[in-house]
Protein backbone atom coordinates (compact mmCIF):
# COMPACT_ATOMS: atom_id res chain seq x y z
CA UNK A 1 0.00 0.00 0.00
CA UNK A 2 1.83 3.26 -1.02
CA UNK A 3 2.21 5.66 1.61
CA UNK A 4 -0.32 8.33 2.18
CA UNK A 5 0.69 11.91 1.55
CA UNK A 6 -1.10 13.49 4.25
CA UNK A 7 -2.75 11.20 7.09
CA UNK A 8 -5.92 12.55 8.56
CA UNK A 9 -5.71 12.88 12.65
CA UNK A 10 -7.60 9.98 12.74
CA UNK A 11 -5.23 8.02 11.03
CA UNK A 12 -2.12 9.59 13.10
CA UNK A 13 -4.29 8.49 16.05
CA UNK A 14 -4.68 4.70 15.37
CA UNK A 15 -1.19 4.69 14.42
CA UNK A 16 0.05 6.71 17.87
CA UNK A 17 -2.49 4.10 19.95
CA UNK A 18 -0.72 0.74 17.70
CA UNK A 19 2.98 2.44 19.08
CA UNK A 20 1.45 2.64 22.90
CA UNK A 21 0.69 -0.53 22.72
CA UNK A 22 3.68 -1.62 21.13
CA UNK A 23 5.90 0.31 23.80
CA UNK A 24 3.71 -1.14 26.43
CA UNK A 25 4.82 -4.16 25.75
CA UNK A 26 8.44 -3.77 25.47
CA UNK A 27 9.34 -4.49 21.98
CA UNK A 28 11.03 -3.05 19.52
CA UNK A 29 9.61 -1.51 16.07
CA UNK A 30 11.62 -4.00 14.11
CA UNK A 31 10.45 -6.77 16.43
CA UNK A 32 7.12 -5.90 15.90
CA UNK A 33 7.81 -5.48 12.08
CA UNK A 34 9.00 -9.27 12.12
CA UNK A 35 5.55 -9.89 13.66
CA UNK A 36 3.76 -8.93 10.29
CA UNK A 37 6.48 -9.86 8.00
CA UNK A 38 7.12 -6.24 6.72
CA UNK A 39 10.17 -4.07 6.81
CA UNK A 40 11.34 -1.79 10.17
CA UNK A 41 10.59 0.99 7.78
CA UNK A 42 7.07 -0.31 6.80
CA UNK A 43 6.02 -0.57 10.36
CA UNK A 44 7.03 2.84 11.11
CA UNK A 45 5.01 4.33 8.61
CA UNK A 46 1.53 2.07 10.13
CA UNK A 47 2.84 4.15 13.30
CA UNK A 48 2.86 7.05 11.93
CA UNK A 49 -0.69 7.03 9.98
CA UNK A 50 1.29 7.42 7.27
CA UNK A 51 -0.12 4.20 5.33
CA UNK A 52 -3.10 2.03 5.60
CA UNK A 53 -3.05 -0.88 8.13
CA UNK A 54 -5.69 -3.95 8.04
CA UNK A 55 -7.87 -4.78 10.81
CA UNK A 56 -6.49 -8.47 10.53
CA UNK A 57 -2.97 -7.15 11.21
CA UNK A 58 -4.52 -4.69 13.89
CA UNK A 59 -5.62 -7.39 15.79
CA UNK A 60 -2.81 -10.02 15.39
CA UNK A 61 0.02 -6.93 17.00
CA UNK A 62 -2.62 -6.44 19.80
CA UNK A 63 -2.46 -10.41 20.52
CA UNK A 64 0.96 -10.58 19.95
CA UNK A 65 1.39 -7.63 22.27
CA UNK A 66 -0.73 -9.41 25.00
CA UNK A 67 -3.28 -6.73 25.13
CA UNK A 68 -6.41 -7.98 26.66
CA UNK A 69 -8.59 -4.87 26.15
CA UNK A 70 -11.00 -6.30 23.64
CA UNK A 71 -13.18 -3.32 23.47
CA UNK A 72 -9.62 -0.97 22.86
CA UNK A 73 -8.75 -3.61 20.02
CA UNK A 74 -12.61 -3.64 18.52
CA UNK A 75 -12.32 0.09 18.27
CA UNK A 76 -8.60 0.05 17.16
CA UNK A 77 -9.76 -2.35 14.16
CA UNK A 78 -12.85 -0.23 12.96
CA UNK A 79 -10.29 2.46 12.83
CA UNK A 80 -8.29 0.60 10.36
CA UNK A 81 -11.04 -0.31 8.06
CA UNK A 82 -13.45 2.60 8.12
CA UNK A 83 -12.72 4.10 5.37
CA UNK A 84 -15.21 5.57 4.32
CA UNK A 85 -15.28 8.58 2.40
CA UNK A 86 -17.29 11.64 5.00
CA UNK A 87 -18.81 14.83 3.45
CA UNK A 88 -15.67 16.34 4.72
CA UNK A 89 -13.42 14.54 1.94
CA UNK A 90 -15.29 17.07 -0.84
CA UNK A 91 -13.09 19.72 0.80
CA UNK A 92 -9.79 18.21 0.53
CA UNK A 93 -7.56 20.91 -1.29
CA UNK A 94 -9.88 23.10 -0.69
CA UNK A 95 -9.89 24.23 3.14
CA UNK A 96 -6.97 23.65 5.20
CA UNK A 97 -6.26 19.80 6.67
CA UNK A 98 -7.47 20.77 9.91
CA UNK A 99 -11.11 21.85 8.57
CA UNK A 100 -11.54 18.13 7.91
CA UNK A 101 -10.22 17.20 10.95
CA UNK A 102 -12.23 18.62 13.04
CA UNK A 103 -15.72 17.27 10.90
CA UNK A 104 -14.39 13.38 11.06
CA UNK A 105 -13.58 14.21 15.13
CA UNK A 106 -17.06 15.26 15.72
CA UNK A 107 -18.65 12.68 13.37
CA UNK A 108 -17.38 9.95 14.94
CA UNK A 109 -17.58 11.43 18.52
CA UNK A 110 -19.98 9.48 21.21
CA UNK A 111 -20.61 12.63 23.03
CA UNK A 112 -19.17 16.24 22.52
CA UNK A 113 -18.43 18.77 25.56
CA UNK A 114 -17.93 22.00 24.52
CA UNK A 115 -16.49 25.56 26.59
CA UNK A 116 -16.77 28.89 24.27
CA UNK A 117 -15.27 31.97 25.68
CA UNK A 118 -15.08 33.82 22.34
CA UNK A 119 -17.20 32.77 19.26
CA UNK A 120 -20.64 30.58 19.08
CA UNK A 121 -19.40 27.33 18.88
CA UNK A 122 -19.19 26.34 14.82
CA UNK A 123 -22.05 23.08 15.30
CA UNK A 124 -24.46 26.15 16.55
CA UNK A 125 -23.65 28.84 14.16
CA UNK A 126 -26.11 30.67 12.04
CA UNK A 127 -25.24 30.84 8.25
CA UNK A 128 -24.85 34.84 8.74
CA UNK A 129 -23.01 34.65 11.72
CA UNK A 130 -20.29 32.23 10.66
CA UNK A 131 -19.99 33.96 7.25
CA UNK A 132 -19.31 37.11 9.36
CA UNK A 133 -16.56 35.64 11.23
CA UNK A 134 -14.87 34.04 8.55
CA UNK A 135 -15.19 37.58 6.71
CA UNK A 136 -13.21 39.21 9.93
CA UNK A 137 -10.85 36.68 10.19
CA UNK A 138 -9.38 36.54 6.87
CA UNK A 139 -10.96 39.84 5.16
CA UNK A 140 -8.77 39.53 2.13
CA UNK A 141 -10.47 35.94 1.20
CA UNK A 142 -12.40 35.75 -1.94
CA UNK A 143 -15.92 35.28 -2.05
CA UNK A 144 -14.40 31.86 -3.80
CA UNK A 145 -12.56 30.99 -0.56
CA UNK A 146 -14.95 32.49 1.98
CA UNK A 147 -18.03 30.81 0.57
CA UNK A 148 -16.44 26.93 1.18
CA UNK A 149 -15.74 27.81 4.81
CA UNK A 150 -19.25 28.85 5.52
CA UNK A 151 -20.83 26.07 3.65
CA UNK A 152 -18.33 23.46 5.61
CA UNK A 153 -19.26 25.21 8.94
CA UNK A 154 -22.91 24.42 8.14
CA UNK A 155 -22.55 21.11 7.79
CA UNK A 156 -21.01 20.45 10.53
CA UNK A 157 -23.64 21.23 12.42
CA UNK A 158 -25.44 17.97 11.41
CA UNK A 159 -24.09 16.24 13.99
CA UNK A 160 -26.56 17.62 16.44
CA UNK A 161 -29.79 16.76 14.02
CA UNK A 162 -29.02 13.93 12.33
CA UNK A 163 -30.57 10.17 12.78
CA UNK A 164 -28.30 9.21 15.71
CA UNK A 165 -27.37 12.35 16.81
CA UNK A 166 -24.27 13.03 19.25
CA UNK A 167 -25.09 13.91 22.74
CA UNK A 168 -23.65 17.45 22.93
CA UNK A 169 -23.08 19.56 26.02
CA UNK A 170 -21.90 23.08 25.55
CA UNK A 171 -21.11 26.00 28.22
CA UNK A 172 -21.16 29.74 27.12
CA UNK A 173 -19.37 32.53 28.66
CA UNK A 174 -21.42 35.73 28.60
CA UNK A 175 -19.29 37.53 26.17
CA UNK A 176 -19.95 35.46 23.61
CA UNK A 177 -24.01 36.08 23.99
CA UNK A 178 -23.56 39.44 23.79
CA UNK A 179 -20.15 39.95 21.03
CA UNK A 180 -22.07 41.21 17.66
CA UNK A 181 -20.03 40.01 15.34
CA UNK A 182 -22.23 41.55 12.56
CA UNK A 183 -25.27 43.47 13.41
CA UNK A 184 -28.23 43.22 15.75
CA UNK A 185 -30.72 41.44 13.44
CA UNK A 186 -27.56 38.25 12.85
CA UNK A 187 -26.89 38.67 16.37
CA UNK A 188 -30.81 37.74 17.71
CA UNK A 189 -31.60 35.15 15.49
CA UNK A 190 -27.97 33.68 16.63
CA UNK A 191 -29.16 33.91 19.90
CA UNK A 192 -32.67 32.28 19.02
CA UNK A 193 -31.40 29.65 16.79
CA UNK A 194 -28.95 28.12 20.17
CA UNK A 195 -31.90 28.39 22.15
CA UNK A 196 -33.82 26.26 19.49
CA UNK A 197 -31.09 23.37 19.39
CA UNK A 198 -31.04 23.51 23.22
CA UNK A 199 -35.16 22.41 22.70
CA UNK A 200 -33.70 19.27 21.32
CA UNK A 201 -33.03 15.92 23.79
CA UNK A 202 -28.88 15.41 23.06
CA UNK A 203 -28.09 19.18 23.46
CA UNK A 204 -27.49 20.58 26.83
CA UNK A 205 -26.77 24.78 26.55
CA UNK A 206 -25.66 26.01 29.30
CA UNK A 207 -24.45 30.22 30.48
CA UNK A 208 -21.80 31.59 32.83
CA UNK A 209 -22.96 34.89 33.45
CA UNK A 210 -20.39 38.27 33.90
CA UNK A 211 -21.39 38.31 37.38
CA UNK A 212 -20.93 34.96 38.18
CA UNK A 213 -18.16 33.96 41.24
CA UNK A 214 -15.57 31.47 41.01
CA UNK A 215 -14.48 31.86 37.05
CA UNK A 216 -11.38 32.21 35.93
CA UNK A 217 -11.11 30.37 32.99
CA UNK A 218 -11.24 33.54 30.05
CA UNK A 219 -9.08 31.27 28.03
CA UNK A 220 -10.22 27.35 28.25
CA UNK A 221 -12.24 27.10 25.07
CA UNK A 222 -12.19 23.70 23.89
CA UNK A 223 -14.07 20.73 22.11
CA UNK A 224 -13.62 17.34 23.84
CA UNK A 225 -14.77 14.43 21.59
CA UNK A 226 -15.59 11.27 23.04
CA UNK A 227 -14.33 8.31 21.52
CA UNK A 228 -15.67 4.81 21.30
CA UNK A 229 -13.47 3.41 24.55
CA UNK A 230 -12.44 6.39 27.13
CA UNK A 231 -8.93 6.17 26.07
CA UNK A 232 -9.54 7.47 22.46
CA UNK A 233 -11.63 10.39 23.90
CA UNK A 234 -9.65 13.62 22.05
CA UNK A 235 -9.54 17.51 23.03
CA UNK A 236 -9.46 19.80 19.93
CA UNK A 237 -7.91 23.38 20.97
CA UNK A 238 -7.49 26.53 19.21
CA UNK A 239 -4.21 28.32 19.48
CA UNK A 240 -2.72 31.06 18.64
CA UNK A 241 -0.10 28.49 16.04
CA UNK A 242 -3.46 26.78 14.66
CA UNK A 243 -5.70 24.10 15.88
CA UNK A 244 -4.12 21.34 18.01
CA UNK A 245 -5.77 17.91 18.98
CA UNK A 246 -4.72 16.41 22.76
CA UNK A 247 -5.05 12.69 23.65
CA UNK A 248 -2.62 12.06 26.00
CA UNK A 249 -4.32 10.45 29.03
CA UNK A 250 -3.04 12.83 31.53
CA UNK A 251 -4.01 16.10 29.28
CA UNK A 252 -7.09 14.01 28.68
CA UNK A 253 -8.14 13.87 32.32
CA UNK A 254 -7.03 17.15 32.94
CA UNK A 255 -9.29 18.55 30.26
CA UNK A 256 -12.10 16.57 31.68
CA UNK A 257 -11.46 18.07 35.36
CA UNK A 258 -11.43 21.44 33.65
CA UNK A 259 -14.77 21.02 32.09
CA UNK A 260 -16.33 20.00 35.81
CA UNK A 261 -15.07 22.99 36.95
CA UNK A 262 -16.20 25.49 34.36
CA UNK A 263 -19.48 24.36 34.40
CA UNK A 264 -20.14 24.22 37.70
CA UNK A 265 -20.11 27.70 37.66
CA UNK A 266 -22.61 27.93 34.97
CA UNK A 267 -26.19 28.16 35.44
CA UNK A 268 -28.43 24.87 34.98
CA UNK A 269 -29.89 24.70 31.59
CA UNK A 270 -33.77 25.88 32.01
CA UNK A 271 -32.21 29.55 33.91
CA UNK A 272 -29.40 29.24 31.03
CA UNK A 273 -32.22 29.41 28.27
CA UNK A 274 -34.18 31.88 30.07
CA UNK A 275 -30.76 34.08 29.77
CA UNK A 276 -30.38 33.65 26.62
CA UNK A 277 -33.92 34.93 25.84
CA UNK A 278 -33.54 37.86 28.01
CA UNK A 279 -30.27 39.13 26.09
CA UNK A 280 -32.53 38.27 22.90
CA UNK A 281 -34.96 40.49 23.86
CA UNK A 282 -32.60 43.18 24.85
CA UNK A 283 -31.09 43.45 21.12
Amino acid sequence: MPARIQPTARQVRLGAELRKLRETAGMSSREAAGLLGVAPAQMSQFESGNAGITAERVRRLAAHYSCTDSELIDALAEMAVDRRRGWWEKYRGVLPPSFLDLAELEHHATFIQEIATAHVPGVLQTEDYARAVFAYWRPELPESELEPRVEHRMRRGAVLTREQAVPYRVILHESVLRTRVADRSVARNQLDEIVLLAERPNVTVRVIPFDVDGFGGASTALIYAGGPVPVLDTVHRDTPYGSAFVDAAAQLASMRTLFRKVESASLDPARSRDYIHRLGKEL
